[in-house]
Order: C-alpha cells, then sequence, then structure tokens
C-alpha cells in the first residue's frame, strides 16, 4: 500500500501547485465568489504549498506525512462547504472532493489503518 500512498501524496502535491500556481486566475475568482478576502485566499494558497511540499518530503521521510495530510483534507471539506454555500454545480466539486478522498487514503495509511 505504501507504493499507493507514495502516487497519492505526488498527485495530491503536484495538483495543488498545478491549481495555485498556474491556474491562480480561477482561485482568484472562486475566492471572490466565495467572498472571501486576499488575505484569506494567500493563507490558504501558502498553507497548502507547505503542505503539499511536506508530502513530497514525506516521501523520504514518513514521520512528516499525517499532519500535512489531515490539514490537507481539512482544507478540502472546507472547499467542499463554500462549493455548497455558493451553490456550485456539482463538477466543480469533485477535484476537492477527489484530493479529500486521496489525503483521507494516505492518512489512513500513515496511521496503518490501511496496510
Amino acid at each position: 500500500m505504501t507504493t499507493y500512498s507514495t502516487i497519492a501524496q505526488i498527485i495530491i502535491a503536484f495538483s495543488i501547485i498545478i491549481v495555485w500556481v498556474f491556474r491562480f486566475h480561477n482561485v482568484e475568482q472562486e475566492f471572490k465568489q466565495y467572498q472571501l478576502s486576499d488575505l484569506v485566499r494567500s493563507a490558504v494558497g501558502a498553507t497548502k504549498i507547505a503542505l503539499s511540499t511536506l508530502l513530497i518530503v514525506g516521501i523520504w521521510h514518513p514521520e512528516l506525512i499525517l499532519i500535512p495530510s489531515l490539514i490537507m483534507a481539512f482544507l478540502m471539506i472546507s472547499a467542499q462547504y463554500f462549493h455548497f454555500k455558493v451553490s456550485n454545480p456539482w463538477h466543480k466539486h469533485l477535484p476537492s472532493l477527489f484530493l479529500l478522498l486521496l489525503c483521507l487514503f494516505v492518512a489512513a495509511v500513515s496511521l496503518e489503518v490501511i496496510k
């Protein structure tokens, strides 16, 4: 299962980097739609990029995986909340829902709930 967890960590990290670096204009639009400030957007972005970095480093240092995966899962739950709050169509919910499930999988493997 460790191989699958490693793949999940890479998928999570690169997805976050792609969205927050290369598709930042979409992030700006969404945070305006959610009526969240630029400061909140910046804090969320910095947090997600830092957590993504820790998930990648966790490939070589597994003790770094659990907390970042759980915090990232919380941020994905928050994303789901805001998608529901503004009544976004389901296709907008899917990326954060998929990443939430991957984060929970990585946390479960880290806790050895899944072996």
